[in-house]
């Protein structure tokens, strides 16, 4: 019986996909409006009696288009209630080295990364996934904010697994080497980590 209400939804769902499409060829405005009639298979725990699995059987806009009202019904008790869905408002922030504060920028992130695998071999959804990294990293944090040592030190440990130019030209902006020496102090600390590695018999 799951398994057919399933197949159902899915088929519902790609039909209104394709409504959607449709509508988006021909310069429909209002293309937003047909997730609304999608049917949700996203489960909520019920607040009567815990189970986690509910059904929609009512979705609406509010009047100022801000948030969605869903009616659920309980699929063990078969009482209904009430969740709404809003855009998270709050931004996330980071914190600069001289105490200021700052949105958290994707774009921005991606940019420096970009800079430090310039002509390495290193695929564009691999650096998608490290921003993806590091945002949720920054989400994670009950405060809403990281410093930039933080997620510089993130990405530096990513970079570092992937490609050694990479990490090296990313950290010379983030560990913001004061001169010739403290760089050359640090290349030789990952040279001689890959070193040792190689040096390792296998299976200790």
């Amino acid at each position: 019986m799951q398994e057919k209400k399933e197949g159902i939804h899915a088929r519902l769902n790609q039909k209104c996909s394709s409504f959607k499409g449709l509508l988006a060829k021909n310069g429909a405005a209002d293309v937003a409006a047909v997730n609304l009639v999608r049917i949700k298979t996203d489960k909520m725990k019920c607040p009567y009696c815990g189970f986690a699995q509910d059904r929609v059987v009512d979705s609406r806009e509010s009047k100022e288009a801000d948030s969605i009202r869903r009616r659920r019904e309980c699929e063990r008790c078969n009482k209904r209630f009430t969740t709404y869905e809003r855009i998270d408002e709050i931004p996330y922030m980071v914190v600069k080295k001289d105490g200021r504060r700052e949105k958290f920028d994707r774009n921005k992130v991606l940019s420096g990364l970009l800079h430090a695998c310039e002509k390495r071999p290193i695929s564009a959804s691999k650096l998608e996934s490290l921003v993806d990294e590091t945002e949720a990293y920054l989400m994670d944090s009950p405060e809403r904010e990281r410093t930039t040592t933080e997620m510089g030190e993130l990405l530096m440990n990513k970079l570092k697994t992937l490609d050694t130019v990479a990490y090296i030209r990313f950290a010379s902006v983030y560990r913001d080497f004061k001169d010739v020496r403290e760089f050359k102090e640090e290349l030789e600390q990952l040279l001689s980590g890959k070193e040792h590695k190689k040096g390792k018999p296998t299976g200790s």
